[in-house]
């Protein structure tokens, strides 16, 4: 369940029960403001667009409606007041997803009435939004001090530029990492270089996962959670060896530590093992106690056979790498009880002139290769939020990865890793 913000001395209210609501509201904590509303019920069914209209005007900086609770308006007071929750919180979310544009993505925790279970309260979060503002009917909407209002052009632009400039930070960060690139002179294998950072967390957000005695044993334990049943049935027969579970030996890193293949160890100096299968093969994760996160793959392509020095991209494996390590972010945020943005980023390089795994004939690596990268190197980069990182990966997943799948003429063959159906 995601916190409240209800005053500087308040930051952190989690409802669970009706008692804790009426705690607030005899507290006089519960009162409507930029971060939240409270209403005794939703808009008629006819009037779905003004359900759009307060969600998306949250959207901006992230808030809170609670359904359930009816306003004195003369005396400035709250009441209990349960709703029917059959069907609500499917309602809000079929809104959400429906009629903003682009579309929000929300979270909803229902809680049961004592008196009557079928009735109760539902807490609907809209976390800030990387694509905010969110038109409706045609207009943009943000939150003032305590009702929603229309954003007049010069501040929908501001945040159209905001965005932007997010996404140029994430560009930056991962122009550091490809320009350290700890094999950028070993072989010719297509490199893939992931990038993700909190944009409002404290600087020592991972140090618990990354510091102690224990910090090797922890990594290890930290990748085993994006090997769940359900992130393995999404990118089932999209990986290569090394896998990000490969990433088996553990290394101190300036500002944090990794995991990685022995052949990548200290100060991230690569060293061949002799007589190994494709000793070029590397992986590495790496986590900073400010909650970065890095991953870094050699292996992005190989030759199409002996006779030629051809390369295909392994096309399955950006999407398979690009999911997992959204899982990771996803339970870094969740370790350190961070609810905040992250600037994400994707880079693949040495790309020209080679075509994706998926165009090959598989009973032939002879064949002529089609749909041929024309440029050395790709970079996407977007912002994410903690609803879309548990509700809708696979969406985050194809931002990042979509362009570059589209250029190959391949994303038809992921449509189960890119959806979160």
């Amino acid at each position: 369940m995601i916190s409240i913000y209800l005053s500087p001395s308040n930051p952190r209210w989690t409802p669970k029960t009706e008692a804790d609501l009426q705690a607030a509201i005899t507290g006089g904590l519960i009162e409507e403001k930029h971060y939240l509303d409270a209403k005794e019920q939703l808009a008629t069914k006819g009037d779905n667009k003004e359900l759009a209209r307060d969600l998306s005007s949250f959207a901006i900086d992230g808030g809170t409606m609670i359904v359930g609770l009816a306003e004195d308006k003369q005396n400035g007071t709250f009441s209990l007041a349960p709703q029917p929750l059959q069907g609500l919180p499917e309602k809000v979310e079929q809104v959400a997803h429906s009629l903003p544009d682009p579309p929000l993505v929300i979270l909803t925790d229902p809680i049961k009435s004592e008196a009557d279970p079928a009735k109760g309260y539902l807490v609907i979060h809209i976390p800030a939004s990387p694509l905010a503002p969110h038109m409706v009917d045609g207009r943009y909407f943000g939150r003032g001090d305590k009702t929603k209002r229309i954003l007049p052009d010069s501040e929908v632009v501001r945040l159209h530029e905001r965005r932007r400039n997010a996404e140029q930070d994430a560009l930056a960060l991962l122009k550091q990492e490809i320009d350290n690139d700890p094999m950028h002179d070993v072989g010719k294998q297509s490199h893939m270089f992931l990038v993700a950072q909190p944009l409002a967390a404290p600087r020592d957000m991972l140090l618990d996962l990354t510091g102690g005695p224990k910090w090797n044993m922890q990594l290890a334990e930290f990748i085993n959670k994006a090997y769940t049943p359900e992130i393995n049935a999404r990118v089932d027969g999209l990986e290569i060896s090394p896998k990000l579970i490969d990433a088996s030996n553990g290394y101190r890193r300036s500002g944090g530590a990794a995991r990685a293949s022995n052949n990548l160890g200290e100060g991230r100096i690569f060293t061949r093992n002799p007589g190994t299968y494709h000793d070029e093969n590397a992986i590495e994760l790496q986590v900073f106690e400010n909650g970065g996160l890095r991953l870094f793959s050699s292996r992005l392509s190989e030759r199409l056979n002996q006779e030629t020095e051809d390369h295909f991209l392994y096309d399955p494996a950006v999407v398979g790498n690009t999911r997992r390590f959204l899982a990771l972010v996803r339970q870094a945020a969740a370790d350190a009880g961070y609810m905040g943005n992250w600037a994400l980023a994707l880079g693949i390089t040495r790309l020209r002139g080679r075509g994706p795994y998926t165009s090959v004939p598989q009973n032939s690596r002879f064949a002529v290769m089609r749909n041929r990268y024309d440029r050395d190197a790709y970079e996407q980069a977007t912002e994410t939020t903690w609803a879309e990182l548990n509700e809708t990966p696979g969406a985050v997943t194809r931002r990042l990865v979509g362009s570059f799948l589209r250029t190959l003429a391949a994303e038809e063959y992921f449509d189960t890793a890119l959806s979160d159906d």
